[in-house]
């Protein structure tokens, strides 16, 4: 399956993003059969953790099912490094439209940083699949509902930076289609029992807030 086709089959299933910033390769797998077997199907590892691409590898090869990726590429050698790992996703921080460009070329998910309507229409146009609004601690809900006003209405809006549970329905009820979660789900150190227990509780408030 292709990260085209896997991308919006794991988006319906639950459309959160697990960014396990400083995970070492020793973690993965226990850390992506927890994320997984709680039935988080996206996962960034950031290229600023020990040895990114070998845990993005590990990962890649031990759970097809999910989609894999990285986080915090900002350079276009990076793309290519994630996807010879076999990583089928990009996450950045800022918007690059060579590395968009780049990613979408080799048919990778593309989610790029952006937060003024002048960036997400450029990335956009660059052929981002959706937009992650960086950092969410300066975006707050009424901000992603002015965004959500100008652009395209099936744009996917993911806030990313401090998410925590009860921050979701907020942003929800603002237009955002998802969220990345970072350090309220997994900080070195933390075990697999911690992320699979903190996993739980986002998933719980993501379904609330469906509900709602």
């Amino acid at each position: 399956m292709t990260p085209a086709e896997k991308f919006p089959l794991a988006w319906a299933r639950l459309p959160l993003v697990a960014i396990l910033r400083g995970m070492r390769p020793d973690e993965a797998m226990a850390l992506g059969a927890t994320l997984t077997q709680a039935g988080w199907p996206l996962i960034e590892v950031p290229l600023n953790s020990p040895d990114a691409l070998k845990s993005i590898s590990r990962l890649a090869g031990a759970y097809p099912q999910a989609l894999i990726g990285a986080g915090t590429v900002l350079r276009l050698e990076q793309v290519d490094a994630v996807f010879r790992a076999g990583g089928q996703m990009i996450v950045a921080p800022n918007f690059n439209a060579d590395v968009v460009r780049a990613a979408v070329r080799l048919g990778m998910i593309c989610l790029p940083g952006v937060m003024t309507a002048t960036e997400a229409l450029a990335a956009l146009d660059a052929g981002a699949h959706g937009l992650k609004l960086f950092p969410a601690e300066m975006i707050a809900p009424a901000a992603v509902k002015a965004l959500r006003a100008v652009l395209p209405p099936r744009t996917l809006l993911l806030p990313v930076g401090g998410i925590v549970p009860g921050a979701m329905a907020a942003y929800r009820a603002a237009g955002a289609n998802g969220f990345g979660i970072g350090s309220a789900l997994y900080q070195p150190g933390m075990n697999a029992a911690e992320v699979g227990a903190a996993a739980q509780g986002f998933i719980a408030s993501w379904t609330g807030t469906m509900r709602a």
